[in-house]
């Protein structure tokens, strides 16, 4: 019995790492035989600010189902990235979601996050401290945390590099 307790409290520790932020709740309506059903659409940002990070989008007839299941869709979308020891990217990157483009570079210690809307959102729950970032081409919210999921999703860190190339990291730095 005493055993079963730990194992409960330590997937609950592990659940409580995960933040979620709310980027935007939208009321949408379908027009059925009866007249207008009203629902409502949230899109969800989840991270652990740790390199993990998803963007999830929920539809449901309140508010509070919605950003459920937009939390179940980013956990069921979660990606990894590798951050470096001054809490940026490795290498610049470029992403596409629709007609939204965003473009992120890595930046110095003491930068911060120099990003803006759904794109800030996103890299501040990935964990990255230090970046330039800018969205171009749409305002959409949705496409642009979409854009920067993608941004992030190409990144490599040296290591992987090395072995797509079979050559050791200390002959990467040297070239």
């Amino acid at each position: 019995m005493a055993n079963n307790r730990r194992k409960t409290s330590r997937a609950k520790k592990e659940e409580t790492n995960w933040q979620e932020r709310v980027i935007q709740i939208r009321r949408v309506s379908k027009v059925v035989k009866g007249g207008k059903k009203l629902s409502f659409r949230a899109i969800v940002v989840v991270g652990n600010e740790r390199g993990q990070v998803g963007v999830g989008v929920g539809k449901a007839s309140d508010v509070i189902g919605a950003v459920k299941k937009g939390v179940a869709d980013g956990k069921k979308h979660l990606v990894d990235i590798p951050i470096t020891k001054s809490n940026s990217i490795p290498h610049p990157t470029d992403g596409i979601g629709g007609g939204a483009k965003v473009i992120m570079r890595p930046a110095a210690p003491g930068t911060g996050v120099i990003a803006g809307g759904a794109v800030r959102t996103v890299l501040e729950l990935a964990g990255v401290k230090n970046i330039l970032a800018k969205q171009l081409g749409s305002n959409n919210p949705l496409n642009n945390a979409r854009a920067a999921m993608n941004a992030l999703a190409v990144l490599r860190n040296f290591k992987e590099v090395a072995e797509d190339r079979d050559v050791s990291i200390e002959k990467l730095y040297a070239q």
